[in-house]
């Protein structure tokens, strides 16, 4: 239906509800004689009269009364929906979607939606965990969880954690009689655990640095995984070495479950940030949790 159309039947509404050409007028915002004559050319092209008109009072017709029996309740609930969402930008509720990976969500998305979301009982917060790479508009999430250095350049990134480390390490129980790597090439004669992504589907290639020199290590083993909690119990079972967030396995480091290797080709990296494709119209929801969210430190 074209929008002409539209607009009349919301002016027959408002005469029929108001039963007044006056007082519609003066809540349509346009003048009498205008209103009328909208509701005559709604007339005639529908062929029929929709209203009885006297000089004290308006009445529906009986197809007047059927027409507005059927389209006033989807006005209604157009106009109820638009008070919906301008609730949704006066006061802080909805759902905010974040898709993550396990350890950003775990340490820290985790513990500040458990201060963030008792404060504000109309939020839901939904995270969803994946490994690989999601298009966050395609898949309709409000922001997504990754390290600074894989987010790309069109997107708004804000800093959610301090810098991190990588930590290459194993039990004492696989390095017991192997001679342990003093290069990232000596991973070569090691059984290394594997981390696959499930967007491309390729094994994690190994990402060290020393003194200005990269290298990026393809290695091999026994184990494949797709979850850095199974590589860290892999890794404690002696089933070889495992490429994990420094923060992850310093508790087995200090408690001697895991001993770490290679420390000094692990540099510290940009942590995890918050992306999102825009600045613009923010729901009052997002906008605070983003501010909650944000790195200070």
């Amino acid at each position: 239906m074209a929008r002409s159309n539209l607009n009349d039947l919301l002016a027959f509404r408002t005469v029929a509800t108001e039963r007044s050409f006056t007082r519609a007028a003066a809540q349509m915002g346009v003048s009498t004689s205008a209103l009328s004559h909208t509701i005559r050319g709604l007339e005639e092209r529908m062929g029929i009269r929709l209203l009885n008109r006297t000089t004290r009072s308006v009445v529906t017709t009986e197809a007047g009364e059927r027409l507005l029996r059927s389209v006033g309740p989807h006005f209604d609930g157009i106009e109820a929906e638009l008070d919906m969402l301008r609730d949704l930008r006066d006061k802080p509720a909805g759902l905010i979607r974040i898709t993550t990976g396990i350890d950003a969500a775990q340490t820290i998305l985790e513990p500040a939606l458990a201060r963030f979301l008792p404060a504000y009982p109309d939020v839901t917060v939904e995270l969803n965990v994946n490994l690989g790479f999601v298009d966050i508009v395609a898949e309709r999430f409000d922001a997504g969880v990754r390290l600074g250095e894989t987010i790309a350049q069109d997107m708004v990134a804000v800093r959610i954690g301090p810098d991190m480390r990588m930590a290459a390490v194993a039990a004492p129980a696989y390095l017991s009689g192997r001679e342990r790597p003093r290069s990232p090439q000596a991973l070569a004669s090691h059984n290394c655990i594997n981390l696959r992504f499930p967007t491309h589907g390729g094994l994690y290639a190994w990402e060290f640095e020393k003194d200005g020199r990269k290298l990026n290590v393809r290695v091999e083993g026994q184990m494949i995984v797709n979850d850095i909690s199974l590589a860290l119990q892999a890794a404690r079972n002696g089933l070889g070495i495992a490429y994990l967030p420094e923060h992850y396995v310093q508790p087995d480091i200090e408690a001697g479950r895991l001993v770490r290797i290679l420390a000094d080709w692990c540099p510290p990296f940009s942590g995890y940030h918050l992306y999102y494709p825009s600045r613009r119209q923010q729901s009052p929801a997002f906008a605070l949790l983003v501010e909650k969210l944000r790195y200070r430190g």
